[in-house]
């Protein structure tokens, strides 16, 4: 099991999480639950601060309200939680991924043909057809969708592995090479 590089963190053992914003924690909540099949495993708040905890601690207006927070676990990877927030100055755009700060989250599925009609079934937009990958990554296949926010989220499978593992001194982390236990 790789380390951390040295220079790096003192550890580091991995990515434990991933968060974000959404505007309505209930429909999210519905859609990573009911159409992409992860489950809900606790969920914390409200939180306020009258000082500057939040400004201090979150980066965030002193006067923001994390309504709630949730926390998921999705098959094998790291957990993802979600946050519903109030702010005097929130902004509401989705960022593109050409937007500095702009951000995907991608699902490693094993049949990505199956997963794509799966969310076309529940009016997902899916964003084009699936895109075959070339160079390092040949062997993956791809596609984007949005949530009913607008978030981007990919589908992403490899199953047979991607051309850059043949002579790679170090491997990207893979779902399928986790053993369920």
């Amino acid at each position: 099991m790789p380390g951390p590089r040295p220079g790096g963190l003192p550890g580091l053992a991995g990515v434990e999480h991933v968060g974000f914003t959404v505007p309505d924690l209930e429909e999210a909540t519905r859609f990573f639950v009911d159409v992409i099949g992860c489950e809900l495993v606790y969920s914390l708040g409200p939180f306020r601060s009258d000082g500057d905890w939040m400004a201090e601690h979150l980066d965030v207006h002193p006067r923001a309200v994390m309504r709630e927070l949730r926390f998921f676990r999705c098959a094998n990877g790291p957990n993802f939680e979600i946050f519903e927030y109030e702010a005097p100055d929130q902004r509401t755009a989705q960022p593109r991924n050409s937007d500095v700060g702009g951000h995907h989250l991608a699902f490693y599925v094993t049949d990505l043909d199956a997963a794509v009609e799966h969310l076309r079934g529940h009016g997902v937009r899916v964003l084009g057809e699936p895109t075959t990958s070339s160079g390092a990554s040949a062997g993956q296949r791809w596609v984007y969708f949005l949530t009913p926010w607008g978030m981007q989220l990919e589908l992403v499978s490899y199953p047979d592995g991607k051309a850059y593992e043949e002579n790679a001194p170090v491997l990207l982390w893979q779902p399928q090479r986790v053993v369920p236990g």
